[in-house]
């Protein structure tokens, strides 16, 4: 939608969870967490969507919580929450991945 509020258009439509919504660094996509995978509604993982909403990717394939995505400005690294790796269960820490088209 535009900064005044016009505009809006819906991108995903699955009946599922979805949120933190984040823009790719060429504006022509977007990354966001979702839970349509996961029958049981528990498991969020990271997928893109152009901004026209065609062309839904999976990005991450983890059994417990992705989410909170965000590019660095260059557009090289990715930051996001997760449970993965967690001590106790529950935990979530911070990762910082590489981005490679």
């Amino acid at each position: 939608m535009k900064a005044d509020g016009t505009g809006k258009r819906q991108v995903t439509n699955n009946g599922k969870a979805n949120f933190a919504p984040y823009f790719f660094p060429d504006g022509k996509r977007i990354i966001f967490a979702s839970n349509m995978d996961d029958p049981k509604g528990r498991d969020f993982d990271l997928y893109s969507v152009n901004i026209d909403g065609t062309g839904l990717e999976r990005i991450t394939f983890n059994p417990t919580f992705d989410g909170f995505p965000m590019f660095s400005p260059d557009g090289k690294k990715l930051v996001f929450a997760s449970n993965r790796h967690d001590k106790v269960q529950g935990d979530t820490n911070v990762f910082i991945a590489d981005w490679v088209e």
